[in-house]
């Protein structure tokens, strides 16, 4: 039994009538004729009565119509399937993302690709810095990383999805809160709370690096895990915080501010990065989504 011998039965069982099922079918009526008889050959049963005048179907015939019709469904269905994938329209697509300022580009992400692409299923991960985020891309655990590194290995493409800069998180009652920027130099004196200088982490380096740039070494009072553990002691007036505008656009504590650093530093751009032997449909579609996300949306 084979797709092609069901399609013929049930052509014929549908129209009674070889002449119009061979025309449905766009064969000739005897290629038809000599296909149901060797299917029914096969099966060792009848499946049509006919006559001069007349095709009926036999009680094999009708208790073969149902099960025929739901094996040209599935098979129509996974033909659809695969059509799909390969026009990047179905398939998984794994993400891992880091830091709180990728969070509502994420989400924006979400929302863009189950609109457009409700085939694709994406698997998020977020990760507390982006240097794993990397390291799971170039071991082939995720498809696309979002985050900020310094190095892109040589096997990896990234392109920049949202534009950044560093600020700094003061405490309301600092006599630096109402300042429209502040230079590095001033704050020479401030004790810091920092992220943990893990391997690659862009922000622990840039609060080293634009330090040593200024004459002085960075006083670290507190070393925190995540952004949000260090906005909360900024909040407590335990010291000050090196961050992200992209940060600052997603806090609500009113006890927090905000305050724009003069110094240029490189590197803090948010970056999607993908393998560059990465074909499949499914990714490039999702990647474009990343790439035409609206800035002023997604942030």
């Amino acid at each position: 039994m084979d797709v092609g011998q069901l399609r013929a039965f049930l052509a014929v069982a549908e129209e009674l009538h070889f002449g119009r099922a061979a025309e449905r079918l766009h064969i000739g009526q005897p290629p038809l004729s000599r296909t149901i008889k060797q299917f029914e050959s096969e099966l060792g049963t009848r499946l049509l009565d006919r006559s001069t005048r007349s095709v009926k179907l036999t009680s094999s015939g009708q208790a073969l119509v149902v099960p025929a019709t739901e094996v040209l469904n599935a098979v129509r269905r996974a033909e659809e399937a695969v059509r799909s994938a390969g026009q990047g329209d179905a398939g998984l697509v794994r993400i891992a993302f880091a830091g709180v300022s990728t969070h509502r580009l994420v989400a924006r992400l979400a929302r863009l690709v189950r609109a457009h692409r409700p085939g694709i299923q994406l698997e998020l991960s977020s990760q507390n810095f982006a240097q794993p985020a990397m390291k799971k891309l170039v071991q082939g655990d995720t498809d696309i990383a979002l985050g900020r590194w310094d190095i892109i290995p040589p096997e990896v493409c990234a392109r920049v999805v949202m534009r950044d800069s560093l600020v700094v998180a003061l405490p309301d009652t600092h006599h630096l809160a109402g300042a429209r920027g502040v230079s590095m130099a001033r704050l020479a004196g401030e004790g810091f709370i920092s992220l943990t200088p893990y391997e690659g982490a862009v922000l622990a380096e840039r609060l080293r690096s634009l330090a040593q740039a200024n004459g002085f070494v960075a006083d670290i009072i507190q070393v925190t895990p995540d952004t949000q553990t260090a906005l909360a002691l900024v909040s407590a007036e335990v010291g000050c915080h090196l961050t992200l505008a992209s940060v600052a656009r997603n806090a609500a504590d009113p006890h927090v501010v905000f305050v724009p650093l003069e110094d240029a530093a490189d590197g803090v751009d948010l970056r999607a990065a993908w393998r560059r032997d990465d074909t499949s449909p499914a990714l490039r579609a999702v990647l474009d989504e990343v790439i035409n996300l609206d800035e002023a949306d997604a942030v």
